[in-house]
């Protein structure tokens, strides 16, 4: 399953909208998205997984990347 988590780039930055990114990753579980990005000491704000039809959606844009990790 493919996830899209929506993060600040620093752990220790208060979660501002404009300044949040996203990046895709592919996994088993919420918890194992997690467990991949522990080094990147990422402020996560929110994992959703993407059915079908979003992840579609998701690829029409260009900021589309999937993470290998």
């Amino acid at each position: 399953m493919i996830f899209k988590v929506i993060y600040q780039e620093t752990s220790y930055e208060v979660p501002i909208r404009e300044r949040s990114k996203s990046l895709y990753v592919e996994a088993e579980s919420e918890k194992e998205v997690r467990l991949k990005l522990t080094d990147r000491k990422y402020n996560i704000e929110f994992i959703q997984p993407l059915d079908e039809a979003h992840l579609e959606y998701e690829k029409k844009s260009e900021e589309f990347n999937l993470e290998t990790i």
